[in-house]
């Protein structure tokens, strides 16, 4: 997804395939021509990666018939050092039937063997995908160019199968040749010392140019002309992938937009029996027209009917973020939070200008989420359902760690190098700060190590399951996005990360636990057991004296949110008497805030120590609840649109990476803007 709206940007068309290494040895590229060949593709990614343990994908050549439609396939051959490695070209046995033993659902693939010798199997190709079917050349410099890519025209003709240049390509020029050593030693468990015939033998494995190509390629002219044959016949681009929310929560006879109202309104007499607040009436008119013009109704219904079926189970749930700023949330059960008691943006939540899709986060007792989370899978079936994936990506401390271990410095030395780095994304790399540890830059190794170590920042370091970000679909997921298994067990996930699907417009449900879930429900069944009251979290008593009196003295050990050690000392400074001061007092106390010295002149402020002087009305605006220090991302936006000229989806981008500066670090791009 990332070098798609990369190439979108830089204009440049993006052919999207994959690499298939069958469990006989041989590999093979796949590039589907249209929309309906890459969901086959991703179908049997799938069906590789559900056979095997998280990391792996088990296909053998059996497997491809079934699939083969709409691809064009090109095989790579095998150089004779791989095929002593391998064994012996395209005849090594197949393993096919063999699979996961504990996934009876996956079926095994057909027990068929492949034609023995390499020009059998490229004639079993050729028949497998007429017209559709390559073979592929490289030249990589390692003295026998001439003579391999003649013996490859000659098989290539002998089999039908037409020769294409390629470049096995795996990084842009050739300086970055000593970062993939690195990647491979990293990847390989090996310092550089071992790493021997791991490594290439040249720099050779970098893009070249078309002129580079058709020199290298002079007696086969053919073949270079090919890539762009090639390139003109591949149609698809993942802009053609549709998402659809799932149906089923709506009754035959409805649409998604009518059921949600009706349940909507039902719900909004049950929250308020006494007659609904006019206020309210009108701000869920509102947030009904919006979702009706944006489609959100179905999305809305998904989360209903798993939140129906926690309660259901008897298990406490509760919408979180901001979900909690919607008035259909709360009368739907998502959220406990009643818009009639305090005064919540909508448009933060889900906005027509920022064409950005809804996000609800629902929190389930710990102890019990496992069963939704089952629930779900059950509902959609695998091939519907799947969690997003988290892409680890590479900060200094873990460059320098990974990379020191590859170049062969000891533990000791690397731990004591990744302890000099200050924060998550500061230059904790600099001469100064190694120097300052004990370090001398006049060793090379150690030089070169922390110039590759800056070189790893922001890359892939490996994938992770996001901690319970749910993709559900309409049709089939995996014909969108490949998916396999999770370290744990019965736990399915897709291979793209949040950021990747919202640059899709795919939408997600979190299905997150909380501890404190299961004690308040544990806490309300002793209530309702000693003194006969059953208490809901939208109907306990609001602005408790008694209990902003305990939190003025940080008695407030076992209190979600407030029973750290920074918290229990800012409670009897702030000194809470209402809901909104507690919403206060959970954001100052946050590295931010901290770093940004924004604490002193807010405690001094609300203590009458300090006036509060406003820059302008527009401000008082933004920042009057507040007494002018700003401590929200919403009220960093507006900022950013009241004082620096920001559009709303300039704002927008500047909160993205206010969240994510951690991950990414692209908040740099906004500070001249800003200041200016």
């Amino acid at each position: 997804v990332r070098a798609h709206v990369q190439a979108k940007e830089s204009g440049i068309k993006l052919l999207v395939g994959a690499r298939l290494d069958l469990s006989c040895g041989n590999s093979l590229l796949f590039f589907p021509i249209d929309r309906a060949a890459y969901g086959r593709l991703s179908r049997l990614l799938s069906l590789g990666r559900r056979r095997a343990p998280k990391g792996e994908c088990e296909l053998h050549l059996g497997d491809l018939e079934e699939f083969a439609e709409g691809q064009i396939v090109v095989a790579l051959p095998l150089s004779p050092w791989e095929r002593g490695v391998r064994g012996e070209g395209y005849g090594a046995d197949d393993e096919a039937g063999r699979r996961n033993s504990e996934d009876a659902a996956v079926p095994s693939s057909p027990a068929r063997s492949p034609p023995r010798g390499e020009g059998d199997f490229l004639a079993h190709l050729a028949r497998l995908f007429p017209g559709r079917a390559y073979l592929a050349a490289q030249c990589l410099h390692r003295g026998d160019d001439e003579a391999r890519l003649a013996a490859l025209a000659r098989l290539s003709e002998e089999a039908g199968l037409p020769l294409v240049a390629t470049n096995d390509v795996h990084y842009h020029g050739p300086e970055r040749r000593p970062l993939q050593d690195v990647l491979t030693c990293i990847r390989e468990h090996v310092t550089l010392d071992e790493a021997g015939f791991r490594l290439f033998a040249n720099a050779e494995r970098h893009l070249k140019s078309p002129d580079e190509m058709a020199r290298l390629f002079a007696a086969h002219p053919d073949a270079v002309a090919r890539t762009a044959e090639i390139a003109e016949r591949i149609r698809f681009s993942l802009d053609e992938l549709r998402y659809e929310y799932p149906a089923e929560p709506v009754p035959d006879g409805r649409t998604g937009q009518q059921e949600l109202e009706r349940l909507a309104w039902i719900g909004t007499e049950e929250r308020y029996p006494r007659g609904v607040p006019e206020k309210v009436r009108a701000q869920i008119a509102h947030e009904l027209a919006l979702i009706a013009q944006l489609d959100y109704a179905p999305y809305f219904l998904t989360v209903h009917d798993i939140v129906r079926e926690a309660k259901a189970r008897g298990i406490l749930c509760q919408g979180r973020g901001s979900a909690a700023n919607s008035a259909v949330c709360y009368v739907l059960g998502i959220t406990a939070v009643d818009p009639g008691r305090v005064d919540l943006l909508f448009e933060r939540f889900v906005s027509a200008e920022r064409k950005e899709p809804p996000d609800i986060d629902v929190d389930f007792e710990h102890e019990r989420r496992e069963e939704i989370i089952q629930y779900i899978y059950d509902r959609y079936g695998r091939e519907r359902a799947g969690i997003a994936a988290t892409i680890i990506s590479y900060r200094p401390r873990s460059a320098v760690r990974d990379v020191g271990k590859a170049m062969g410095l000891s533990e000791d030395v690397t731990a004591r190098l990744a302890a000099s780095v200050w924060g998550s994304w500061g230059d904790g790399l600099t001469p100064e700060q190694i120097t300052e540890a004990g370090f001398d830059l006049a060793d090379r190794r150690l030089r070169q190590t922390l110039v590759l170590a800056r070189e790893l920042l922001g890359f892939p370091r490996h994938l992770s399951q996001h901690v319970g970000g749910f993709v559900l679909t309409r049709g089939r997921l995996d014909e969108t996005v490949p998916i396999g298994n999770a370290a744990m067990p019965d736990r399915t996930f897709i291979e793209w990360d949040k950021d990747d699907i919202d640059a899709l417009g795919i939408l997600k449900v979190d299905i997150l636990a909380l501890g404190m879930l299961t004690c308040i429900r544990k806490a309300f069944a002793l209530i309702e057991a000693h003194h006969g009251r059953a208490l809901t979290l939208a109907s306990l008593p609001r602005e408790d004296a008694a209990t902003y009196d305990m939190l003025c003295r940080a008695d407030s050990v076992g209190v979600f949110q407030v029973e750290s050690r920074a918290q229990m000392n800012m409670l009897p400074r702030l000194r809470p008497r209402t809901f909104y001061d507690l919403v206060i007092e959970v954001a100052i106390v946050r590295p931010g805030p901290i770093q940004g010295d924004m604490v002193h002149p807010y405690l001094r402020r609300r203590q009458g120590l300090e006036p509060v002087v406003y820059p302008s009305e527009d401000l008082r605006q933004v920042l009057g609840r507040t007494l002018g220090v700003p401590l929200f991302q919403e009220q960093a936006m507006k900022l950013a649109i009241v004082a620096a000229g920001f559009t709303p989806a300039e704002a927008d981008r500047l909160r993205r990476a206010m969240a994510t500066f951690k991950k990414v670090g692209i908040i740099h791009e906004f500070r001249g803007k800003l200041i200016d």
